[in-house]
């Protein structure tokens, strides 16, 4: 009896009705978490984008577009360029160390991956602080680098590798490289291995293989990893601060003091506005590049 209603369209309709709400029932707590911890602070936050900063600090309720001149000032323009030069050396430096590393792990038998990739998430077990004081006591002048090299006859006198730009891409990739190999390693898992045998099979090369089958087939996890890498290098304050002495100020650095030193909420909030347009724009390449070659490759 039950089988004959729901095979009626009513009882279909019914039925689906009750389907799509049990999946919204599913989705209420995390898009209730979603707003309430994240949507709804950074509206908030990006609200203050039109305000003007208080004579002691705050925000003052007046229309302004003076925000949005200043944030694209020469002085403001040079950090930016700067900010994406080093979170981009960060990212294609990932890339290179990254896609080798997910390569190999995705040819391990099943149960080495699980250890494989284990140990490239173990970072993520320290404290980001720890990690980031520890590459300190190795480049430093008395580190464990400038002894080595000093032993293997390499260099006579400590040279300087803290403080320098080379240390804070070299903190950013050991940062977020994980973020690169994990979406990296999902893309090669993914390939059909038949394809690379058929390459092979009519005379191609293991160079053309990779240009012509596995890397066009791997770009939108490329694409990807790229993005986690390159937004977080971006935005980041505390390897500059730490690996480069100061010396070199990132957008994260200032959009850091905007809001805690100067106090200047309504500019902080547009520097953090110019990141999040960023964002958008890597994410709708990503997507457009990932749409098109899982509809049949690029034409």
């Amino acid at each position: 009896m039950t089988d004959l209603i729901s095979s009626t369209p009513t009882g279909r309709g019914a039925t689906e009705r009750s389907s799509r709400w049990e999946r919204a029932a599913l989705l209420v707590p995390g898009l209730g978490y979603v707003t309430a911890f994240m949507a709804v602070p950074v509206l908030l936050v990006l609200s203050y984008v039109f305000f003007q900063r208080g004579r002691f600090g705050g925000v003052v309720y007046e229309f302004t577009w003076d925000n949005f001149s200043r944030a694209f000032s020469e002085t403001y323009r040079t950090v930016l360029v700067d900010s994406v030069v080093i979170a981009g050396a960060a990212t294609l430096l990932a890339l290179l160390i990254g896609y080798p590393v997910a390569y190999a792990i995705a040819q391990l038998p099943d149960r080495w991956r699980t250890i494989a990739l284990v140990l490239v998430v173990i970072p993520f077990w320290t404290n980001f602080l720890v990690r980031t004081y520890a590459w300190i006591v190795l480049l430093s002048s008395e580190g464990v680098v400038n002894r080595g090299l000093e032993r293997l006859g390499v260099i006579e006198d400590p040279v300087t590798l803290l403080y320098t730009r080379g240390a804070v891409v070299v903190g950013l990739v050991y940062a977020y490289l994980p973020l690169m190999i994990l979406p990296l390693y999902a893309s090669v898992s993914r390939l059909d291995p038949e394809l690379r045998e058929a390459a092979t099979n009519l005379g191609a090369s293991r160079f053309r293989v990779f240009r012509d089958v596995t890397w066009p087939l791997t770009l939108p996890g490329v694409l990807t990893g790229c993005i986690f890498v390159f937004v977080p290098s971006l935005g980041n304050f505390v390897v500059p601060e730490l690996l480069g002495g100061g010396k070199f100020v990132m957008v994260g650095n200032v959009v850091r003091d905007q809001f805690l030193k100067a106090r200047d909420w309504p500019f902080g909030a547009t520097l953090a506005l110019v990141l999040i347009f960023v964002l958008a724009v890597l994410f709708f390449v990503q997507s457009r590049v990932s749409r098109r070659y899982s509809t049949g490759g690029p034409s």
